[in-house]
């Protein structure tokens, strides 16, 4: 069972705020081994969806996605830093996280389309949610990404 968190990041407790931050390094940085700025100036005005689970007898972040407002990176809204922790993959989570980030994106920014950079791997996975690939195959940190629109 997962209990879904939605904050701004101004309303964000700290100790969930430090695990946000430490599960996307987790993935990443430290996983994928992407060298990159992670604080890039875009959480302080975003919307955050934290999925947290009991695993091992101890509360934890399963999945975490932010939804940022259209005009803030992209003409369109957008969903990025989308994440399931490695003790959550392969439960379904992935799906779940999306199903409820789309639908929080969807009532904060009603009739606005939703951008995301996708890395290419996962691209089947989010045009079964309505995604069109709008992009060729570009590198961003060493992964190859294209850039979607639903």
């Amino acid at each position: 069972m997962t209990e879904w968190q939605w904050s701004s990041f101004a309303n964000l407790p700290n100790a969930d705020l430090y695990e946000m931050l430490a599960q996307r390094q987790n993935v990443f940085i430290l996983e994928q081994q992407c060298f990159y700025p992670d604080m890039d100036g875009y959480d302080q005005d975003a919307w955050h969806l934290l999925g947290w689970r009991t695993i091992d007898g101890r509360r934890q972040l399963a999945a975490y996605l932010r939804v940022i407002a259209p005009g803030v990176k992209y003409a369109e809204m957008s969903l990025g830093r989308v994440i399931s922790t490695q003790a959550a993959r392969g439960t379904g989570i992935g799906r779940e996280l999306l199903e409820q980030g789309i639908a929080r994106a969807e009532q904060l920014h009603p009739g606005h389309r939703i951008r995301i950079g996708a890395q290419q791997y996962l691209e089947k996975f989010y045009a079964s949610f309505g995604f069109k690939t709008v992009s060729e195959p570009y590198d961003e940190d060493g992964i190859m990404h294209v850039e979607m629109l639903r």
